[in-house]
């Protein structure tokens, strides 16, 4: 499990990214254990896999292949 500062690092997204996709929705999913917040990089990397694209149009699927990433 991440903390948010060090996905936020991860995905080279700031922090306040990741709290605004957690209020609006749309972004990563986590976990809220008490106060803190976690990322499992597996589910992160799952979602990264689903919103890749290949094209902008309309009609426009996931890659073929997902992209190699660190955790």
């Amino acid at each position: 499990m991440h903390d948010e500062k060090r996905e936020a690092e991860r995905l080279g997204f700031s922090v306040r990214t990741l709290q605004q996709w957690r209020v609006k929705g749309g972004g990563p999913p986590y976990f809220k254990l008490g106060s803190a917040v976690r990322y499992d990089p597996v589910q992160v990397d799952s979602w990264l896999d689903e919103h890749t694209r290949v094209d902008t149009g309309p009609s426009a699927g996931p890659a073929p292949a997902s992209r190699a990433r660190g955790c």
